[in-house]
């Protein structure tokens, strides 16, 4: 719905809400028309079930309100004398309505000194968690979100289980756009599998045409910093359409809520206004070779072979975290276990006899037993995942007969690089030039240009667009020009072959960004091989994203903080006790 449709909405809310609860406010001894002014009423209605004022707030905020609204409807009806179980459910399952049963159907009489302690242990602990709940909720979703790494796209500055706190206030807090939801869960109901928020499966291919009645219009509250290049990100993956979020593949063939796509988190490494252009794995902004924050480093492939074995431990000496070997083994012996599991390529030959490669990374530990199973053989070749300092250390040394960095060559194209169009020949390493779109500029509109803007104009600026021979017409009419209504991002990873970024769904619009990571509050090696194998990374406690130079961890000084702050409680206690 758009901003109108909810006035109007709200609106016939006011009415309903006054025509059921005026008698209660005139009992209560306060005028009638004061049940139907919007805000003031709600206001008016908190002094009633004697509720602090502050309520009336809660009652505003998405999500919150869904706690909120039900507990004034209880409240509402105690006040009245309407205090037992069967009272209390009649509120919740009738939403609220239960109250023109007490104005017109009885004789109900306002309690206005009644006791507001929960009656039973169980009460009490259930309103305990319901406002526990509803803190947390308002923290989260207009403070600080917590966040966890889960891939190594920022392999070198973000680890894989480095638990993050996102800050919404730098960049502004966005409101809830998907007004029914649980609160503090994104997109699916951990356990139940099941979606969180109440939605639609009507829709078009264009996202701001979603048809969820019960959406509100994108809004962001006022910030104090702006995004700035290279720094890290959390945003809404703009081409998501993820039934599961465990599940991904950007295709476009379901369409979410903005606010319920899928967290990523990438660094920025162009603003509004840049033009962005990748030659060989490295991004050149406005002609220029982009310069990473000194904690930053970037991660090739490189495929390598040695003279003699390389150990795991020689290969972690590179910080290097992700890497295969490759094994001989007879064709004969490859059975339907290996052909599911590992990806096999032929070494020479194709006739039956000719022995073929196997590969698999190492660090999950499943070599030794598939080694012994099958005999496989050493090849002392593989594919490691380093840093151009760790390529230069390889270069050098004695023991490598060659190494390679995997780059493909400019003008090869890949299917899956953006924009999808076969008249682009874009790939992983060479790719653009690109204008990344500001907000109030106007650019040329081209046959040449559209692919790679068609998806701003229609799904996040909610234009109709089509071709008519060698015509642009957007919504109906003919052009050669298009100016944007917001600021547009790129956003990719440092480890630019294992990343899915821009490079695969391109620009990120303004209204998806989340919020900016600030702290690492606890880092976990080992964070995806189960609970077991989990191991603290003491350095990356309590340390913060960005900066430069070592990180210094702030635990000791937050521990020693804690503890004083606790003998200081104590102490203050005492004295009141006394």
């Amino acid at each position: 719905m758009n901003w109108t449709q909810w006035l109007i909405f709200f609106l016939i809310i006011q009415v309903i809400h006054g025509l059921g609860t005026w008698k209660l406010y005139v009992k209560a001894g306060r005028k009638p028309w004061e049940a139907f002014v919007p805000v003031y009423n709600a206001y008016i209605l908190m002094k009633i079930i004697n509720r602090p004022w502050w309520w009336t707030i809660l009652l505003f905020l998405p999500i919150v309100n869904l706690i909120m609204l039900p507990a004034v409807w209880v409240e509402t009806a105690r006040s009245f004398g309407k205090n037992s179980l069967v009272d209390t459910l009649l509120a919740v399952i009738t939403f609220g309505f239960y109250s023109y049963y007490i104005s017109y159907a009885t004789n109900a009489e306002y309690v206005k000194e009644r006791d507001l302690n929960p009656v039973t242990s169980a009460g009490e602990w259930i309103s305990s968690i319901l406002f526990a709940i509803v803190a947390a909720t308002i923290v989260h979703t207009y403070f600080f979100q917590p966040y966890v790494i889960p891939s190594s796209s920022l392999e070198k500055s973000l680890l894989i289980g480095d638990f993050l706190i996102v800050s919404k206030m730098h960049y502004g807090a966005r409101t809830p756009m998907t007004t029914v939801a649980a609160p503090m869960v994104h997109d699916t109901i951990p356990l139940l599998k099941k979606k969180s928020y109440l939605f639609s499966d009507e829709h078009d291919k264009r996202e701001t045409s979603w048809k969820n009645k019960l959406q509100l219009p994108y809004f962001r509250l006022p910030g104090w910093d702006n995004i700035d290049r290279n720094e890290i990100v959390v945003f809404n993956q703009p081409a998501d359409t993820l039934l599961d979020m465990n599940n991904f593949h950007p295709d476009r063939n379901y369409y979410k809520p903005i606010d319920k796509k899928t967290n990523l988190v990438k660094r920025c490494v162009g603003i509004s206004g840049d033009t962005l252009e990748v030659k060989g794995g490295y991004v050149y902004i406005n002609g220029e070779k982009n310069v990473l924050p000194d904690r930053a480093e970037l991660l090739f492939q490189s495929d390598v072979k040695s003279i003699n074995y390389l150990t795991d431990d020689f290969i972690r000496s590179l910080n290097c975290t992700e890497y295969y070997r490759y094994y001989k083994i007879e064709r004969s012996k490859i059975d339907k276990y290996l052909s599911d599991n590992f990806p096999l390529s032929a070494i020479e030959g194709d006739n039956i006899n000719a022995q073929i490669m196997l590969v698999f990374p190492t660090h999950k530990n499943i070599a030794r037993s598939v080694i012994a199973r099958y005999g496989l053989k050493t090849t002392n070749q593989y594919t490691l995942n380093i840093t151009d300092n760790a390529f230069n250390k390889l270069s050098n040394d004695s023991n490598i007969k060659s190494i390679t960095k995997l780059t493909r060559i400019k003008g090869e194209r890949e299917d899956a690089i953006f924009p999808q169009d076969p008249s682009i020949n874009w790939n992983t390493d060479f790719f653009g030039p690109v204008y990344i779109p500001e907000a109030g500029k106007t650019i040329e509109l081209t046959l040449d240009n559209l692919p790679i803007y068609n998806r701003l104009i229609t799904e996040y600026e909610g234009n109709s667009v089509v071709t008519r021979g060698n015509q642009i017409i957007i919504n109906e009419e003919p052009t050669t020009s298009y100016t944007f209504k917001q600021d547009y991002y790129w956003m990719m990873g440092d480890n630019r072959h294992n990343s899915i970024d821009a490079r695969r769904w391109g620009f990120v619009p303004y209204n998806h960004v989340v919020g900016k990571p600030v702290f690492i509050w606890m880092s976990i090696d080992n964070f995806n091989d189960g609970f077991k194998n989990w191991r603290p990374r003491w350095s990356r406690i309590f340390t913060t994203v960005h900066g430069s130079g070592e990180r210094v961890s702030y635990l000791i000084p937050f521990l020693v903080l804690l503890v004083g702050w606790n003998i200081f409680s104590r102490i203050r206690k005492r004295k009141k006790a006394k």
